[in-house]
């Protein structure tokens, strides 16, 4: 396996925060194939899409050398979600995103926690000054998480760069939030 130039490892009370591997392709695309990814593509899903854009994920720690880190558990290295830094070439403002691969996970707290977890590492570490996360206006369950991490719709915030539709949440630093 060629491994990323070393990358941190988040772990929370319940949670190991890891870089995105080869390995965790075949979870990714289940997810990606099915509806619940239809917020975060502008086409329908394939095979080939779905490489496309595991290979984007990876390839942004590569050329930023930072990125979205895949959320797994103490007792399990398989992939669950992922959550973190963002920000392709075209985005306006530095991003905290985040997926939650399969429904079985859902109303357990488990994505705050790595949400959170990522906000103080891209604050802290990253020394990012500003955070926003691009939500599409129907992600009820989304926009309730970025609330739930003390975000707040700012539609004064330049807009996101893509075909579909998004609201604005900007993140508080983590030591406004106390």
């Amino acid at each position: 396996m060629v491994a990323l130039s070393p990358t941190p490892v988040i772990e929370t009370s319940r949670l190991v925060l890891r870089a995105p591997g080869g390995r965790d392709f075949a979870a990714w695309r289940k997810f990606f194939l099915s509806d619940r990814s239809r917020f975060i593509r502008t086409a329908e899903p394939d095979e080939a899409l779905a490489w496309r854009a595991w290979s984007g994920v990876i390839g942004h720690w590569v050329m930023r050398g930072w990125g979205s880190f895949v959320v797994t558990t103490h007792d399990s290295d398989a992939a669950l979600g992922m959550t973190g830094p963002w920000a392709p070439i075209n985005w306006p403002e530095y991003e905290i995103g985040w997926t939650l691969w399969s429904d079985e996970h859902e109303g357990k707290g488990l994505m705050t926690e790595a949400a959170k977890a990522t906000l103080d590492h891209a604050f802290r570490t990253l020394q990012w000054s500003t955070a926003v996360s691009y939500i599409a206006p129907d992600n009820i369950r989304s926009i309730r998480l970025a609330e739930r991490l003390g975000a707040v719709l700012d539609p004064e915030a330049p807009g996101y760069p893509g075909e579909k539709p998004a609201c604005v949440y900007r993140h508080r630093k983590p030591e406004d939030l106390a």
